[in-house]
């Protein structure tokens, strides 16, 4: 049986370079970047050096800016938590999205609990952020603002660019450096430009296995002067601030990773959108009662989110699953909830269109034939489980 692997938003194959990268330094660069012999220094220039080639690919200011951890979930906490909590003192005020990731979420909800007040933004149908309430939002307490640059379940990209204005307007007129602007862009990278100057954030969140390289690893760009307490204590590595011996196989792997998709994104993201539109208008012409989830054009061009109605996102999964498709009903993190999308319901659709969401997330690997095998499999499956579904809701009432 085939498989085809459309889940991609969740993890990605390992480039066979990057796995090439990453056994070569598990057996050569062996020795701890903090030690003073030889073979801990061979170590200590290849860190140096990944941190430099990182900078200059999200165009960074200075190498030091750039800060390894084990992923995206622990740069985001990082971020928020760490920005927050050295600040307190004078700032307990944050700003974010109803549509972000848990590891932003979750910080922001620990947060509350330690006398912080946040606010979380709206979204409109197409899950896209209005500038404009941001800037309703800012106040003179404002520490932290924090928008997703493309949301890892239905697509759609954020006007980073806009909002960034929007904070440098209120830092002039209040004559502050406050707030600080942080992005996850564990999405972005491979499809959009991760130039921070030109983005206007002043902390961005990377991920290993979101570009085909290695899972455990991460990126937290932190612009030059933003304090952060620390989160991880020990010694001292990364600038103090995340403590713990340096996986530095992961990190080369991770870089090599960047480095190739900033070579391939042009074409990549040409050829997937050719695919997305195929994927898109086969499911949406053989299959009624369904819609797109996300932005129709500000989106991801690997990223296709389908509500399909009177049925169990979950009971199509495991359909799928059984002719050697695998995709998802949303983010891998909350795979093992039972619980309707957070995110379609921050666009304003109800539990039972919720349910019904369905992610396809292509990669490198992804092809026409198997786009077209999924458009002929998906809808004999969809008639079975609607035959057997409690459930009809009427279209005609969604607001679409």
């Amino acid at each position: 049986m085939k498989e085809i692997y459309l889940d991609n938003a969740a993890t990605t194959k390992p480039d066979p370079e990057v796995v090439k990268v990453v056994c070569d330094a598990m057996t050569e660069l062996y020795g701890n970047p903090s030690s003073m012999y030889k073979v801990g220094h061979e170590a200590k220039m290849a860190l140096d050096e990944a941190r430099e080639r990182v900078a200059k690919i999200i165009g960074a200011q200075r190498p030091d800016e750039i800060l390894f951890t084990a992923g995206g979930t622990e740069s985001d906490n990082i971020a928020i938590l760490g920005a927050a909590r050295a600040y307190k003192d004078k700032k307990k005020h944050i700003i974010t999205t109803k549509i972000e990731h848990h590891a932003v979420l979750h910080p922001c909800e620990k947060l509350e609990k330690e006398g912080f007040d946040v606010t979380y933004l709206d979204v409109d149908r197409y899950g896209m952020v209005k500038p404009e309430d941001v800037k309703n939002a800012l106040r003179e307490d404002t520490v932290l603002v924090s928008v997703m640059y493309a949301n890892n379940e239905i697509g759609t990209i954020e006007p980073l660019a806009e909002i960034a204005e929007v904070i440098k307007g209120f830092r002039e007129e209040n004559k502050t450096p406050f707030p600080y602007f942080h992005t996850d862009a564990c999405q972005a990278s491979g499809y959009l430009n991760l130039n921070v100057g030109e983005l206007g954030v002043d902390l961005m969140t990377l991920n290993g296995s979101k570009v085909c390289g290695p899972k455990g690893v991460g990126i937290l760009y932190s612009k030059f002067g933003i304090r952060m307490e620390p989160l991880i204590y020990g010694g001292g590595q990364e600038k103090n601030i995340r403590s713990g011996t340096e996986n530095l196989p992961a990190i080369l792997g991770f870089v090599k990773a960047l480095e190739l998709a900033e070579e391939k994104k042009e074409a990549e993201s040409k050829r997937l959108w050719e695919l997305n539109k195929r994927l898109t208008d086969g499911i949406l012409k053989n299959i009624k009662k369904t819609f797109l989830n996300g932005h129709p054009e500000k989106r991801l061009p690997n990223n296709v989110n389908i509500t399909i109605l009177d049925i169990e996102g979950e009971a199509l999964i495991l359909y799928l699953d059984s002719e050697g498709i695998y995709t998802s009903t949303g983010s891998a993190c909350t795979s093992g909830s039972l619980d309707p999308s957070h995110v379609i319901l921050a666009t304003g659709l109800p539990y039972e269109a919720a349910h019904g969401s369905l992610r396809f997330t292509m990669g490198h690997d992804t092809t026409e034939e198997d786009i077209d095998h999924v458009i002929k499999v998906l809808p004999p499956i969809v008639e079975t489980l609607r035959r057997i579904s409690p459930t009809k809701v009427d279209m005609s009432k969604l607001k679409l």
